[in-house]
């Protein structure tokens, strides 16, 4: 059974990346990195404290996926993302198993890893990403 290995990381929405940079950072975390995905029309931040990583979201224009959620809910937790061993197969198994999922095949996202999403409605509102290194498989 293709299983969490752990919490990869916990997803925040931002309006202001610099800022909320600079806000992790006066608690501690390390900046990482920062990258542009324009296939989801973001550019993030991660940041880490012990083994624990934030990514900072802030999109990059008005039709992103981010920008619709600041819109809504204004900023705050965004995903709760889990590495997994093999992407694919875990949303092939959680299909199979009638919960929804935000898009049929993995994509390309930040750190390259794979990513996909499993709707909302499936974990009581959170919106959940599984992720896992590109070539990695069970």
């Amino acid at each position: 059974m293709t299983v969490p290995l752990k919490i990869a990381h916990i997803g925040i929405a931002v309006h202001d990346l610099t800022e909320a940079v600079l806000t992790y950072e006066r608690l501690g975390f390390q900046l990482e990195r920062i990258e542009h995905i324009e296939q989801e029309g973001v550019k993030v931040a991660f940041l880490q404290i012990g083994e624990t990583y934030l990514e900072l979201l802030q999109p990059l224009h008005d039709e992103s996926p981010v920008a619709r959620f600041l819109a809504k809910r204004g900023e705050g937790i965004h995903h709760i993302a889990y590495e997994v061993a093999d992407v694919e197969k875990t949303m092939e198994r959680l299909d199979a198993e009638g919960l929804p999922l935000l898009s049929d095949k993995a994509k390309d996202g930040a750190g390259g890893m794979q990513i996909a999403f499993l709707h909302p409605r499936s974990t009581h509102g959170v919106l959940t990403e599984f992720c896992s290194k590109k070539g990695d498989k069970e």
